[in-house]
């Protein structure tokens, strides 16, 4: 909105000229985005309690963790509401909305957390840890990946490529397959982000840095003199995403203030649904899908270990883990939960540092 209306002023006066700046409009969305969330923070948390949001922590078949929970019963969940409203907000103040880009991934990130919402809706009311059936949840990020991947797809200007880090000319055209790709990195990474919240502050931490590096890709993918000299693929618009992976940041920081170890709100599916389904439509946009597996590896690893445990059990009724995610793993490992995560953050933020090397490291 403040690009709209205040920069056309800047034949008025030389100052508005700032609001033309993707920098500035980047470090203004993340400074909104987080004192939203840190003003309203206690407001959101009081009225989710007064409406008995609380979380529903004993997961069937996984008593061994429940004494890790016991404490957070009090805990109100739904906090996604926070971060989403926070984000929304931030970018409608702050984005560009001439941009198609920025609607792709506001509308993905709305359209997802109103899955995750359901999701959360009705665990509350059957007083249980189930939801929103598995097929349910699957059809509902199913429809958004079917319709981002054909809206790509049948886009002229748009890049059907698969570009590979840390090679300049390694690159394969993949044609229709494009749609059925974009569907895996969306609801993949989606589900990714969900199964790593298991743990106060773990997701959105390790959010907080893959978000910085996406905000630097995208600076970087946007700009035509930048990514010439890096040799990456260009996407006109993309720089528009930094204000988003900002605004992203912001939210983050804002809301891991109450969901740092001991939590005062958990996110809930509204949340980790809605956040990783942005962080794989700004992947999509900006060509950088096989880096979001290395600067997002601990959201891929959490994955992958229930992956494993689950095809590990079926056919050789062996577990690798103590239990999956490989968060509970540790934890049953004996490994304090806040250990867990901040030794979870530092592998996060080294992984959002290797996955930015890729774009000079070719």
């Amino acid at each position: 909105m403040f690009y709209l209306l205040l920069y056309p002023l800047k034949d008025l006066h030389p100052f508005f000229n700032i609001f033309r700046y993707i920098t500035f409009r980047t470090a203004g969305a993340s400074v909104t985005a987080f004192l939203v969330c840190l003003i309203f923070g206690p407001w959101v948390i009081r009225m989710l309690k007064q409406m008995q949001a609380l979380a529903h922590t004993e997961r069937e078949h996984a008593q061994a963790i429940h004494a890790f929970y016991a404490h957070k019963k009090q805990v109100p969940t739904m906090g996604g509401l926070l971060i989403v409203a926070s984000l929304i907000l931030s970018i409608f103040l702050w984005g560009n909305w001439t941009v198609h880009y920025v609607w792709i991934v506001a509308g993905i990130t709305i359209w997802f957390g109103v899955v995750g919402f359901l999701d959360d809706w009705i665990k509350l009311k059957s007083k249980s840890s189930r939801g929103l059936s598995s097929f349910t949840k699957f059809a509902g990020q199913l429809v958004a990946g079917i319709a981002l991947g054909l809206y790509l797809y049948m886009d002229p200007s748009f890049d059907k490529m698969v570009h590979f880090p840390f090679f300049k000319d390694l690159m394969i055209y993949i044609g229709a397959l494009f749609i059925p790709f974009v569907v895996l990195v969306l609801v993949g990474t989606s589900n990714a982000l969900n199964l790593t919240d298991g743990l106060d502050g773990l997701a959105i931490g390790c959010l907080l840095f893959v978000a910085g590096a996406f905000a630097m890709i995208s600076y970087v993918v946007g700009r035509v003199d930048h990514a010439a000299y890096l040799q990456i693929a260009y996407v006109a618009g993309a720089g528009e995403l930094a204000v988003f992976c900002a605004a992203l940041m912001g939210a983050s920081a804002g809301f891991l203030w109450y969901n740092a170890y001991p939590a005062e709100v958990m996110m809930g599916d509204t949340g980790s649904l809605s956040l990783g389904g942005a962080l794989g439509a700004i992947a999509i946009l900006t060509k950088k899908e096989l880096v979001l597996v290395i600067a997002g590896g601990v959201f891929v690893w959490e994955a992958l270990s229930v992956i494993l445990q689950v095809v590990s059990f079926k056919f050789r009724k062996k577990r690798i883990f103590l239990m999956s995610p490989f968060h509970h793993h540790l934890q049953l490992k004996g490994w304090p939960e806040s250990k867990v995560t901040i030794r979870l953050w530092i592998i996060s933020f080294i992984l959002a540092l290797v996955g930015l090397s890729t774009l000079k490291l070719r």
